[in-house]
């Protein structure tokens, strides 16, 4: 069974066994402040509520089916579910442009479902992925100036409030996902959804085709047959600081937010780093979510988000005990635990230094000195092995292999003694240099078990010589080498005793993210490439090393 099939199947058995029966009015109009009018689906349980639960919006760019929204599993456990076709999509008038539109049409929907006969006194918002991202495009704004229309609740799932953040990570152009999200929003329409589902679960060989086009001006054409006008912008706006991102970024007005949230993540989901910094926003605020954390990716079976939703805004509105022990609920990787915990990081944690040695070794005593040297090659650029992703099967996976490759290096701790635990975000503190006027440093944890097997805990990447990444680059020392700052995943992760701690360092992770061609231009245009040679330094006052947060 696939897994579109499963989930649907998940949802329809969840309905099947709530209390309420569901009553659908398709199609209703919801005016826009500019005279467009928005479709919705509004889904009413039957028969009294006691005590009045809230009307959840949904806002959605894929549709209104009830397997994508789990608006049939919420009216059946008796909440009234309006699901909402964002504009230009699903029948709703307008043209659709990723994140522009979503604050001023959330915020008139908003409005407008408060006027309402069937509107319950208040408003919860649900929803994953860009599902979220429309949450957090009204919240903080109406909780600030529009107060008695703001939502009362967030149910938020593997999401962030800025888009931007993702799609230049650190100025390095988050190629697969971004040319694959834009390849399945050009598939729209029932015929498009069918389409999403088949290449869900096989190779996509257009995408695959797509992803080594240079320019990358041009592989929207060569996986759409046509330019996708969105794919051009984000391309276009290689600096988070113009305008095109900062007003669809909403990363500040988190801290505004005074409704109670809820939200969940997977350890390998591609928004994880950015969910977790909006979580520690609110946290600062005095307004801490609730949080669970668990080892999936960004589309799974697994997550509890539906569940945890649902008892989480009857716990606030009708005052049903969840029976959570505590805020924060986060899976510890290599044990294969859940832990029961007061924040994220949890409390105790504490930065421990592994220096990068030139033999290859990690370890918390400094280095001699000297170099460890690789070459990149743009033409042949170093893989993408796993990783955070939009896909399934994100996960741990096996690095040996890869580790072989002359493009990268690794360092290796000795066996454990005791067992270790990493609980939070590594930043690898990396002195570099190399021969091309631009450059990335990606930088991998892995777990390597006895039996010679390195899986991959997490990993991070950052571009120095770009377009985007320019206003950030380290200035250079006399000798050429930059120390680079490169924050990598946050991770919950035991190393057994045995085990050892290994840190790949290389110059790439194709197609999940754009090969640097290593001119320096920008990356919309760039056809030329250059063969580079890298230079990783033990030496000076500040050696390669890695920052980990233990645990103890």
């Amino acid at each position: 069974m696939t897994s579109l099939r499963r989930r649907l199947t998940g949802r329809l058995r969840s309905a099947r066994r709530s209390p309420y029966p569901v009553t659908v009015r398709r199609g209703l109009r919801v005016p826009m402040d500019d005279g467009v009018d928005l479709v919705a689906d509004l889904y009413l349980p039957r028969g009294p509520v006691e005590p009045p639960l809230p009307t959840v919006v949904i806002r959605s760019p894929y549709g209104r089916h009830g397997s994508l929204t789990d608006a049939p599993a919420l009216a059946g456990e008796g909440f009234t579910v309006l699901v909402q076709s964002c504009r230009g999509t699903g029948g709703s008038g307008g043209t659709f442009r990723p994140q522009l539109d979503e604050q001023r049409d959330g915020m008139a929907t908003h409005r407008w479902v408060r006027r309402q006969q069937w509107f319950t006194g208040t408003v919860a918002t649900y929803g994953e992925s860009y599902l979220g991202y429309t949450q957090w495009a009204v919240a903080g704004r109406m909780c600030r100036d529009d107060p008695a229309n703001a939502p009362d609740a967030l149910c938020l799932n593997v999401t962030m409030a800025d888009f931007g953040a993702v799609t230049w990570t650190n100025g390095v152009f988050s190629l697969g996902g971004s040319l694959g999200w834009s390849r399945l929003m050009a598939l729209r329409g029932m015929r498009g959804a069918l389409v999403r589902a088949r290449l869900a679960r096989r190779p996509d060989r257009k995408l695959a085709e797509a992803v080594d086009v240079l320019p990358l001006s041009h592989g929207d054409t060569a996986v759409a047959g046509h330019p996708i006008g969105w794919y051009q912008d984000w391309l276009a706006h290689e600096q988070l600081t113009d305008d095109y991102w900062t007003r669809q970024s909403h990363t500040a007005s988190v801290p505004d937010v005074t409704a109670p949230v809820y939200m969940a993540t997977g350890w390998y989901d591609m928004f994880l780093p950015w969910q977790l910094r909006t979580y520690a926003q609110l946290v600062a605020a005095g307004r801490p979510p609730r949080l669970t954390i668990g080892p999936w990716g960004h589309r799974t079976d697994q997550s509890p988000f539906l569940a945890e939703s649902i008892a989480f805004l009857k716990e606030h509105f009708a005052g049903v005990p969840a029976g959570r022990p505590a805020p924060v609920r986060a899976f510890l990787t290599g044990a294969r635990q859940w832990h029961d915990l007061p924040a994220w990081p949890p409390p105790g944690t504490a930065v421990r230094r592994w220096y990068l040695h030139r033999s290859g070794l990690l370890d918390p005593a400094r280095p001699g000195g000297g170099g460890t040297r690789y070459t990149y090659d743009p033409d042949r650029p170093t893989p993408a092995l796993g990783g955070p992703g939009l896909g399934p099967s994100c996960g741990p996976v096996d690095n040996s292999a890869h580790e072989r490759r002359t493009d990268l290096v690794v360092f290796r701790s000795p066996p454990l003694e005791h067992a270790v635990v990493l609980a939070g975000e590594p930043i690898a503190r990396v002195r570099f240099r190399s021969t091309a006027a631009s450059a990335d440093v990606f930088v991998r944890i892995c777990d390597v078990h006895p039996d010679g097997r390195s899986m991959s805990v997490c990993d991070g990447i950052r571009r120095i010589g770009g377009v985007g990444a320019a206003v950030a680059d380290p200035r250079p020392g006399e000798d050429g080498f930059v120390e680079l700052d490169v924050p990598l995943w946050p991770a919950y992760h035991r190393f057994a005793a045995g085990h050892r701690i290994a840190v790949q360092v290389s110059s790439g992770a194709h197609p999940r993210y754009a090969r640097n061609p290593g001119t320096g231009e920008p990356a919309a245009t760039a056809t030329t490439t250059v063969r580079a040679q890298q230079e990783i330094s033990h030496d000076g006052a500040h050696p390669s090393a890695i920052d980990l947060p233990v645990w103890t």
